[in-house]
């Protein structure tokens, strides 16, 4: 599990000149394998997804492309040296829970939705299956307690569900299957209400593959 002071990083890779974070994964992309059965566009939580379960990833052909503590303006920035260079047959985009913690000041639902939407219109313009996920539920970020997270965490994947419906991009929602009564992750699924832990990864994984592996858009 990683500590949710992953996430708050993002403050200090605030002051650098690297912003966007392209040396992160630099040397990696300039040997990575073109034409991977997806690679996947996120933040610590796809980070330590690739971290704690490698196999998932090497087994079947995907690469990790998560970094800890970044927003969607981010990632929208990095998503041609991360993802389009490298010629994927899909995409996994799973962003937006910083935004909400407001890991860099406060944006709009409206306006993190756009940047996933033109993560997704990158994706489909070079045709590369895009498959959107619902953010995680959250209860109360341990870095953010003041932010309404189970209300714009609620917003903001109605807004990812209906764009995917509407465009024909499969559509994988983890939070109606990981979510508890009080709309957060459970303990046993996320340890610190944010990061999942290895059983919730597990079912991630088993809720992902198979839309993965699904021919066509």
């Amino acid at each position: 599990m990683l500590a949710a002071g992953l996430c708050a990083v993002f403050s200090l890779q605030a002051q650098g000149p690297d912003w966007a974070n392209f040396g992160r994964y630099r040397e990696a992309n300039a040997t990575a394998p073109r034409h991977a059965a997806a690679v996947f566009m996120g933040n610590s939580i796809t980070d330590g997804w690739a971290a704690q379960r490698p196999a998932f990833f090497v087994d079947n052909n995907y690469i990790g492309r998560g970094i800890g503590g970044q927003v969607t303006s981010q990632m929208l920035v990095r998503f041609r040296a991360d993802v389009l260079d490298l010629e994927p047959r899909a995409v996994v985009i799973l962003a937006g829970t910083n935004d909400i913690a407001g890991n860099n000041g406060y944006i709009a639902v409206d306006d993190i939705f756009g940047n996933i939407v033109s993560m997704a219109e990158l994706a489909r313009a070079h045709k590369i299956k895009v498959i959107l996920c619902s953010v995680l539920p959250v209860y109360q970020y341990p870095w953010s307690p003041d932010v309404d997270a189970v209300r714009l965490i609620a917003e903001l994947n109605g807004k990812i569900e209906a764009y995917a419906h509407a465009h024909k991009m499969p559509y994988v929602d983890f939070y109606h299957a990981m979510k508890d009564e009080r709309f957060g992750l459970p303990a046993d699924l996320a340890g610190d209400g944010v990061h999942p832990t290895a059983e919730g990864y597990r079912i991630m994984e088993e809720m992902l593959k198979p839309v993965i592996d699904r021919k066509g858009r």
